[in-house]
């Protein structure tokens, strides 16, 4: 009588609009709301579940089997949709299809489903058609697997495979199969769709089919909800009746509750033929029943449901920019989805409603829902599920309901857990909800349309082959401008009017090459602590103003020289620049960052020391330059670890403190200033800045004396050897450096240069075989480079010094080599100097190596203008294969005994470049 007294206050409520703030809890409590039931479990482990409704003679049948998509395998997909289709299609004591027959027997609310959790079949009948429908769902639930044979698979394989097609082809009906396989990681249960992959349903066969049917349709999988005008001691004696024969089935192991956590955001977009973009907003959330997803459920419903909701409100009564703006919860049994889909309304454009809903979700994140909003959708809540439970089938009904909670929940009466959750939740623990799941790992997925578009007729004859190439553009680098500041310090600047990006880079006379005055490693670590705080900001600090200002600042070495490098906007120059003046000036080298910083290069020093191509050019410099020069330290500038670890936080202020000076500095400008309005800045910032005197280091000319040696660096069970060769050549500028890069592409530069054909295309003996210049101020390595398999590690020596000594010998640069090349630079040269980061690139190679002013204004002229002599001339000085020592890395026991045949004198040394006793060298 209470029960039926509260749905009469309800809908007396509905109808006047009387305010619900007064009066919510008399009309909404959870005890009020009851579905009265009995429990029976038959020996077999069936469930059964029935409710006694008495106000129209029928009765409402609904099965439950818990097993859905997610029960299946990768490469098994689709199979509970597919037997979902198979289960209507007749049983061995019923051969025909059951659509049909409950139809017959005036079956109504009548279907199938199946989802990623489980399958279910339900139906009302009128109560003289009851035994019929027990019959039906028994005689397919037990005798089912004598009717399924290979024509009615791939019949409904047919079917299954034609409604994917069909769904597919609805408007945005992609959008699912792309969501899913973002949200969950590859062979999670829910990373792939209900319906399944096409060419897992085609892979699909009868031994499959009937495992599949035994493992999960057994009774005790199963729960049957039977409501309506029914006595439950009866319903009880006629299941007994007609499944208490059926065996249980096997025992099963269940997917346990699994969110995957996301943490970055993503982004994902398709076309499609539909008259309107679409927006997707996905978040993975925790499961059904919990107590957040209770929350969630209430935070889409604040956001969407309704004319009130912010949604709604913003973006389709307000602003009219969509057509429709959603949130809903897609939840299931180990996790769910939050979903926000919006329409764009067409002339309106995907940025500014996905802008809108942005800004409504942040709202929502930082204030919660008002009391009003959360008391409204509250009562949708509890007026939804008193509404669906007027019927005792269909979805939403009393059948269903008990059946859903005692599949997903344990208990047929968990629906009042849920309530309950409902009606005790306050706007801060929605807000909490939220917060906590939608602030991070969001997905976004973007449908637009697919446009309209035509063709139109064309007299373009391409029987004739390629069209004849055009006159090459010419390209022009821009002039510079000169000055320097009252400290001395030197600034260059390349002026290129109407962008508007400003880059800067600051030159410091450094590099690696000044680690020969303190620690191998200083200059590498010292520079990365430039940025890591000054006296006036913390490392955090400087990257959030940075940030802000969309600017981006770096400080780093190479070789010859050490940099701190601004790239900003010329609105707002002044600001970044101050924020580089203050790196540069006032770096405060943290005691924590350094510790932090040291150990990180602790460990990079460890990982270059086990990757092969690191090990050899961690080596390589020590005896290609000798003790005592500039350039004997570690390639990678990473140092030793013996040095690293000595090295202190005032090894760094020492650093800084001797090579960050003016007078040791260039600063290079590219974009669209005058010298006019950019040296007063510097000025302002830099002018004060004391010179400081320098150290000179060494890069003298050395004699090589490692022709004809052999170091050998021992990897045990490498896969492969790394091949370096190498021996120095002049310093940058001191040789035509243009007839250098085309010679050094004809030998090695190139994809089709002659030994990546040789040792990868002809002989697959490498994956890629190179040959470059490392450049520098003072001499550099000519190296060759190919990491080979094992066992042809000698082969692959001999084919490089034999390509090396065919090119100076009887097989110099042919003229289709040279023109090839020398196209291909001319070709390049248009796109050559597009952006400022381009052009600040080539000046400082100007600077750094002190070429003249207007080597890259000529330099077009220069590729043009070269000739296949010079190339052939300069070769034979820069490509000495007499001259070249080789660097290996690689299995010393498997490789070692062939490489001694080479006649080359074998050092075997350690990954730091220590020599090993001849009698460890042995294989």
């Amino acid at each position: 009588m209470r029960q039926s007294f509260t749905l009469l206050l309800l809908t007396l409520f509905l109808m006047s609009g009387t305010n619900l703030d007064a009066q919510k809890a008399s009309y909404f409590s959870p005890d009020d709301i009851e579905i009265p039931y009995q429990k029976f479990v038959l020996n077999n482990g069936l469930t059964l579940i029935v409710h006694e409704d008495h106000k129209a003679p029928i009765a409402a049948v609904n099965v439950w089997y818990h097993v859905g998509s997610k029960n299946e395998k990768p490469g098994k997909s689709g199979f509970a949709h597919l037997f979902e289709h198979l289960m209507f299609n007749g049983s061995e004591n019923y051969d025909d299809d059951y659509f049909q027959a409950l139809e017959r027997i005036g079956g109504t609310d009548l279907n199938g489903t199946t989802n990623n959790d489980r399958t279910n079949y339900f139906q009302n009948v009128p109560l003289a058609a009851l035994d019929q429908v027990l019959f039906l769902e028994s005689d397919r639930m037990g005798h089912l697997l004598g009717a399924i044979d290979q024509e009615v698979l791939d019949e409904q394989r047919g079917v299954v495979q034609n409604e994917k097609r069909q769904g597919e082809n609805n408007p945005y009906g992609k959008q699912w199969d792309l969501i899913t396989k973002a949200m969950f990681p590859a062979g999670h249960p829910y990373s792939w769709t209900v319906i399944g992959e096409m060419e897992d349903l085609n892979a699909a066969s009868l031994e499959d089919v009937h495992e599949w049917f035994k493992t999960y349709y057994g009774p005790a999988n199963a729960v049957i909800a039977i409501a309506g005008d029914v006595d439950a001691e009866d319903i009880y004696k006629r299941a007994v009746k007609y499944f208490g024969d059926i065996p249980a089935g096997p025992a099963l192991v269940r997917p346990e509750v699994n969110i995957p956590i996301r943490t970055q955001e993503t982004r994902q977009s398709y076309q499609d033929r539909v008259p309107e973009a679409r927006i997707n907003f996905v978040w993975n959330t925790p499961e059904w029943g919990s107590k957040e997803a209770v929350l969630l459920n209430l935070a889409s419903s604040v956001l969407s449901s309704g004319k009130n909701s912010r949604f709604y409100k913003r973006l389709v009564y307000d602003d009219q920019i969509a057509s429709s703006a959603n949130a809903f919860t897609w939840e299931k049994e180990i996790a769910s989805n939050f979903i926000v889909q919006a329409n764009v309304k067409p002339g309106k454009t995907v940025e500014e409603v996905e802008a809108a809903l942005n800004e409504e979700l942040d709202k929502f994140l930082k204030d919660g829902p008002t009391q009003q909003e959360l008391d409204r959708v509250k009562s949708q809540y509890f007026a939804g599920f008193i509404k669906g439970i007027e019927r005792i089938g269909g979805f939403g009904g009393k059948s269903d309901i008990l059946a859903q909670h005692e599949v997903y929940g344990g208990s047929a009466d968990y629906y009042k857990d849920i309530l309950q959750m409902v009606a005790d939740a306050k706007p801060a623990d929605v807000q909490m909800a939220a917060k906590k799941w939608l602030s991070a790992g969001r997905h976004t997925l973007i449908c637009t349309p697919f446009p309209e578009f035509s063709t139109i007729a064309s007299d373009i004859d391409r029987s004739k082959g390629l069209p004849e190439m055009g006159a090459p553009a010419t390209v022009k680098f821009p002039d510079l401008e000169r000055t320097t500041l009252s400290n001395g310090m030197e600034v260059v600047l390349a002026k290129r009017p109407g962008i508007p990006t400003v880059v800067m880079r600051m030159m410091f006379d450094a590099g690696y090459a000044s680690d020969q005055f303190s620690k191998a490693g200083t200059a590498s670590l010292a520079m990365d602590m430039m940025d890591e705080g000054t006296k006036n900001k913390s490392a955090l600090e400087i990257n959030e103003e940075l940030q802000t200002l969309g600017a981006g600042l770096a400080a780093y070495s190479d070789l010859d020289a050490s940099y701190v490098n601004l790239n900003t906007l010329k609105p707002t120059l002044e600001p970044s620049l101050d924020m580089m003046a203050d790196v540069i000036l006032r770096p405060s080298f943290p005691q924590e960052d350094f510790d932090r910083l040291k150990n990180q290069t602790m460990v990079q020093i460890q990982r270059e020391k086990s990757q092969p191509v690191q090990m050899a050019i961690r080596v390589m410099p020590k005896f290609l330059y000798g003790e005592g020069h500039a350039y004997s330290q570690p390639l990678t500038g990473s140092g030793y670890e013996s040095t690293v670890q000595s090295m202190t936080r005032d090894d760094m202020v020492k650093f800084h403190d001797t090579w960050i000076r003016p007078n040791n500095a260039t600063l290079m400008v590219v974009g669209d200033l005058d010298m006019a309005e950019l040296k007063p800045m510097l000025e302002k910032r830099f002018g004060d800045w004391k010179k400081g005197k320098t150290p000179k280091k060494n890069i003298a000319e050395v004699k090589e004396s490692n022709k004809g040696k052999l170091y050998l660096m021992d990897r045990p069970e490498s896969q492969q050897s790394v091949i370096i060769g190498g021996y120095l050549i002049d310093p940058y500028g001191k040789v035509d450096e243009i007839a250098r890069e085309t010679a050094v592409n004809v030998l090695g530069g190139e994809f089709t240069a002659r030994v990546n054909m040789n040792l990868r295309e002809d002989k697959h003996w490498a994956y890629g075989a190179y040959t470059f210049v490392q450049q520098a101020k003072g001499q550099r390595p000519m190296l060759a480079y190919a990491p080979v398999q094992t066992d042809k590690t000698k082969e692959s020596v001999q084919e490089i010094i034999k390509e090396f000594e065919m090119f100076v010998g009887d097989k110099p640069v042919t003229e289709e080599e040279f023109t090839k090349t020398t196209g291909n630079a001319i070709l390049a040269l248009p796109g050559q100097w597009e952006t400022n980061n381009a052009v600040m690139s080539s000046l400082n190679n100007q600077l750094k190596y002190d070429l003249n002013d207007d080597y890259y204004q000529t330099y077009g002229d220069k590729v043009r203008n070269l000739e296949l002599s010079d190339v052939r001339s300069l070769s034979k000085k820069i490509v000495r294969p007499d001259d070249m020592a080789y660097f290996v890395v690689g299995d010393k026991e498997k490789i070692l005994p062939a490489l001694k045949e080479l006649g080359l004198e074998i050092v075997l040394v350690d990954a730091d470049g220590n020599p090993i006793p001849e009698s460890k060298a042995k294989p």
